[in-house]
């Protein structure tokens, strides 16, 4: 496993100018509201730990990471940072809680199944999201020629957005022949698993469920297409043997598909839940305990990485492609990341079309830690059975708050406000902002999501568990 080295570079330095402080009270309180944790002022002193290794998954997503290491932004901070790639979810899930890694580049779904004990049980918190979007769904091409006889065309080009309706035929040819329909996910409480279900269900393709209760953590108790982990780098090559027909991964799995001719991307996140919260930066509680002016410093540096990516209309992101080609971070050709990092997405060969916002890391309040973001991840676990039983709204309500920290992102925030290197309309208004999004329409079902009414939300769906049901 390679291993990215920050040297030092002369003298550390301190930035005494603070305005802003975790106080022992702020972090010592899990289910404070921002509006209180983010009035506490005082002075964020320095850091208790100074060197610091962080776990990322090569994907273009992990991509505020890299900037903030090659940009000097964590170095400005006092922190010297080592990059460290990591073999899968898991393994990199599992060195944040031994205390291998000090923070992780993570599926948005991680802190919050370890909470509530799905899988590892561990209390990880985060007070930084990624990114938005990112993720697509990829077709072998024989699924996809098979497929592409139900989809409308236009000008002799397919009709966007292609919905799993079109994939229902062949997946129930498959079912009558007696074969399994098999597609691949990068971990059972991924964003790609619950986007990949969410497609497949709208188009009334039961993707399975899970009942942990039972011991079952398969995920394909009553699946008409059996789903299955794979790791991201590995999923054009898995697809390219037989052995799964499609997957959802971020990038750039997506367009290597389509760069090796072996797949089409059939859809992009971006046209299931338009501008969906995507990878989290997850530390464990007990660290954040330890090192509260460590991790404030970390988010503002972070937060000015993923600035810096999408600043000018993203006129930096070429110089961003660069970094992220390097072997040490994505290790993916140039062109292969540029496809869809500056702003355009390759389906079918010869098929580039213009998604500005399929990456955005800044935009959008993209970096808040929104706890209507945190139910929905939950309301998903629920529907498909890793939370076995029906939960009150406020359960949904009071994980959020235990796992996601708007409070200590508003501190840093607010530094990096006081130091003039950001600017207030780029954030949410802290003394009113109650961290939950207005309700939410542009889902590729129409349906409409309201992160205050989780159980509610529930019940719209055709497929899936709801109110007390258990299986």
């Amino acid at each position: 496993m390679s291993v990215i080295e920050n040297k030092r570079l002369g003298k550390r330095r301190f930035l005494k100018r603070s305005l802003f402080s975790l106080g022992a009270a702020v972090l010592a309180t899990t289910l404070l509201s921002p509006l209180t944790a983010s009035n506490v002022i005082a002075e964020v002193g320095e850091p208790e730990k100074e060197e610091l290794k962080f776990g990322f998954i090569k994907l273009t997503d992990m991509a505020p990471l890299a900037v903030a290491y090659e940009k000097g932004f964590f170095e400005d901070e006092g922190l010297y940072v080592t990059l460290e790639p990591q073999a899968n979810w898991k393994v990199l899930l599992d060195r944040v809680i031994d205390g291998e890694l000090d923070g992780a580049h993570m599926l948005a779904g991680q802190p919050l199944g370890a909470t509530i004990g799905f899988g590892t049980q561990a209390h990880i918190i985060t007070a930084f999201s990624m990114d938005l979007n990112g993720n697509g769904i990829t077709v072998s091409n024989k699924i996809w020629s098979e497929m592409k006889k139900h989809i409308p065309h236009k000008n002799g080009k397919p009709v966007h957005p292609i919905k799993a309706d079109y994939l229902k035929p062949v997946v129930d040819k498959y079912k009558s022949e007696g074969k399994p329909f098999k597609m691949g996910m990068v971990f059972p409480v991924s964003t790609h698993n619950y986007e990949l279900r969410y497609w497949l269900a709208a188009g009334g393709i039961h993707p399975g469920y899970y009942a942990p209760h039972k011991g079952d953590t398969s995920g394909q108790i009553k699946a008409d297409t059996l789903l299955s982990v794979t790791p991201p780098p590995q999923m054009p090559a898995t697809m390219e043997a037989g052995t799964i027909y499609g997957y959802c991964v971020g990038e750039p799995w997506n367009q290597q598909a389509v760069f090796k001719g072996i797949g089409v991307p059939v859809i992009t996140d971006y046209e299931i839940w338009k501008d969906n919260p995507e990878k989290v930066f997850g530390v464990s509680k007990k660290w954040a305990d330890k090192n509260p002016n460590t991790h404030v410093r970390v988010v503002k540096a972070m937060i000015r990485a993923a600035q810096w990516l999408d600043a000018n209309n993203n006129a930096n992101r070429p110089e961003a492609v660069k970094i992220l080609s390097k072997s040490q971070y994505v290790g993916a050709d140039y062109d292969v990341i540029a496809n869809s990092m500056t702003g355009t997405f390759e389906y079918e060969k010869g098929d580039k079309r213009s998604v500005p916002d399929f990456n955005v890391f800044f935009r959008y309040n993209a970096t808040y830690p929104y706890y209507s973001d945190a139910i929905w991840y939950l309301t998903q676990m629920r529907r498909w059975g890793q939370i076995s039983e029906k939960k009150s709204d406020s359960w949904y309500k009071d994980i959020a708050k235990k796992v996601y920290r708007p409070d200590i992102y508003a501190v840093a925030a607010k530094e990096l406000l006081a130091e003039g290197k950001v600017k207030a309309k780029d954030f949410p208004d802290f003394a009113t902002e109650t961290g939950f999004k207005k309700p939410q329409t542009e889902f590729i079902d129409k349906v409409t999501y309201d992160g205050t009414k989780p159980n509610a939300y529930l019940k719209k769906f055709k497929i899936g568990l709801k109110g007390k049901e258990k299986l």
